[in-house]
């Protein structure tokens, strides 16, 4: 039984205030319903704010995590963040190949691969993310991009690194724009993407955590997570809501 896992994607969002009192809220929370207690939690939060949360989450059962790592050990590299930083602030998971990070930064399959392994050598968890368009969707394409992007990951890593990464399925049309992916369609893809695991080892991929990052919200968790190959969520917008990521948890 694979364990759940919620994972908090801050995104540029964040002060120390307001950070303070979300993580102060979360954790009072989870102190008063032991959701935690069959339920893994992190934050991945932006990387001016390790200092103060990695402060604020010592002891507790929430997990610090990062939204992105270079794929360089160090050097000449502005604005990058290594893995040896990472392990510094004690982040144990590591957001790779987001989305944004796709779209926005023009991240290439081959660049998250090799992120994905540089987290892997360094110890820390990576979260691979992969997902379509609406217009890759639409065109029927949904098997081929995601298999694809996760394709390249898979022939990366060893073997014996299966089992230490987290994937998750992020549906790009059905992110903030009012369109949903119902609970048998993120299924349907996540069976996929489990059986691309088997191909690379059967034992280790019936290990690896398969999260849903296309705007899990506590009024669909519930749905969404009763599925058998979804195994948590990648948490966007609720995850800056203590009230909607504690439910999303209770839910998991």
């Amino acid at each position: 039984m694979r364990r759940k896992l919620v994972a908090g994607n801050w995104k540029m969002n964040g002060s120390l205030a307001a950070n303070a009192l979300l993580l102060t809220e979360i954790e009072s929370g989870l102190k008063s319903n032991m959701s935690s207690a069959t339920c893994d939690v992190a934050v991945c939060v932006p990387a001016p704010y390790f200092a103060q949360c990695q402060g604020l989450l010592n002891g507790s059962a929430i997990t610090l995590g990062a939204q992105d790592v270079s794929a360089h050990e160090a050097g000449a590299y502005t604005g990058e963040v290594s893995t040896s930083m990472l392990q510094e602030f004690e982040c144990r998971y590591v957001i790779v190949g987001h989305s944004e990070r796709r779209a926005y930064f023009a991240e290439s399959n081959e660049l998250i691969a090799q992120k994905t392994v540089r987290a892997l050598q360094a110890g820390l968890t990576p979260i691979v993310c992969v997902g379509e368009t609406l217009a890759q969707r639409e065109a029927g394409q949904t098997d081929s991009v995601v298999a694809e992007q996760l394709n390249v990951v898979l022939a990366a890593i060893a073997v014996s690194d299966l089992a230490k990464i987290v994937v998750a399925y992020e549906p790009v049309w059905a992110i903030g724009t009012g369109k949903t992916a119902t609970p048998a369609m993120a299924q349907e893809v996540h069976a996929m993407l489990r059986k691309q695991l088997q191909v690379k080892n059967a034992e280790a991929a019936a290990q690896v955590r398969i999260l849903y990052g296309g705007s899990m919200k506590p009024d669909n968790a519930k749905e969404l997570l009763a599925m058998s190959d979804i195994d948590g969520g990648l948490i966007g917008g609720a995850a800056l809501k203590s009230v909607d990521f504690l439910a999303i948890i209770q839910a998991a």
